[in-house]
């Protein structure tokens, strides 16, 4: 065959026929071909006025909503699926882990935390660095915070509903006062947990670790004294707990333990058992019992958990 122009023309063509098809072609199908996932379903108009507002302001930039295989933190128990996506025009996959994957974000915590965090991040994660966005008003915000809770779709619509019923039942007990509302709190632990001591003795350089753990996640609620007024408060309700009304009242290591790595469903305490090894949270609980409650049972050997290694 000889080298002509026309040769060189066609065979050019046809490379380029080639490529628009592996690569356009062929991937527009397949897409096309994609069916909803379980989870999916359509999006209301407040969360796709959320949508643009995240788009707009460039979340996907530190955001992903693609959970992997490898991935442990909020939102790992479920991997994502194409047909999560089919609505999603463009698809907000993201690459950048600045901050948490948002794809099962849903009803991770209630409506009033997420109007706290929007309008200034550290107020509900001291350590974060996510920038503020009170500039958009409230009816953004709510309309960001509708996107966010959509995020998992029927996945998300339970843990919302979750959400709901017991911030019904959070804020009855609150409104009683604080006695029944700790009691309230109480009630709901398993019984060994009430009267598990703290595992480890109180040191300062226990206290110390426990400081720090507490300025880096729980002071913008609970504020620098521990009685419930950091600068999360004015967003929140039920308001956050002040730990100063707990001595006398029988509160275990256990207590504190299963609080913070569980959370309170319905109030704007989250879980931490993705954010801290266990350790941490005796110790910030250790922390807490020793400045705040006045009343730790770190000391006592009547039980607990021995670990390998203890000063």
């Amino acid at each position: 065959m000889r080298m002509t122009p026309a040769v060189i023309f066609a065979g050019s063509v046809l490379i380029l026929a080639a490529v628009v098809t592996i690569v356009v072609v062929l991937p527009f199908y397949h897409t096309n071909q994609t069916k909803p996932s379980e989870i999916f379903r359509s999006r209301t108009a407040a969360e796709k006025a959320g949508r643009r507002i995240y788009i707009n302001n460039g979340c996907v930039y530190c955001h992903s909503q693609s959970i992997r295989t490898l991935d442990w933190g909020i939102g790992a128990e479920r991997i994502a699926q194409a047909g999560d996506y089919v609505a999603d025009r463009p698809i907000l996959l993201g690459s950048q882990r600045t901050g948490p994957d948002l794809s099962q974000e849903g009803g991770e915590h209630p409506d009033d935390w997420h109007m706290a965090h929007f309008v200034n991040p550290r107020y509900t994660s001291p350590l974060s660095i996510m920038p503020a966005f009170e500039f958009l008003g409230k009816k953004k915000l709510e309309n960001l915070t509708a996107y966010v809770q959509s995020l998992g779709f029927r996945a998300a619509d339970k843990r919302v509903k979750r959400q709901e019923k017991w911030k019904q039942r959070a804020i009855a007990a609150y409104e009683q006062g604080p006695v029944k509302n700790v009691q309230w709190i109480h009630d709901h632990l398993p019984a060994p947990w009430r009267k598990l001591p703290n595992p480890y003795p109180t040191s300062d350089a226990g206290l110390a670790r426990g400081h720090k753990v507490y300025q880096d996640f729980c002071m913008g609620c609970h504020g620098p004294i521990g009685d419930g007024m950091g600068p999360a408060q004015p967003y929140l309700y039920p308001p956050p707990l002040n730990f100063t009304i707990l001595k006398d009242r029988g509160v275990s290591g256990g207590i504190l333990y299963y609080q913070i790595m569980n959370g309170i469903t319905g109030t704007a305490m989250p879980y931490f058992k993705k954010h801290l090894e266990s350790e941490k949270i005796w110790e910030v609980g250790n922390y807490v019992a020793e400045y705040f409650i006045n009343q730790s049972d770190a000391d006592t050997d009547d039980g607990g958990i021995d670990a390998a290694y203890e000063p």
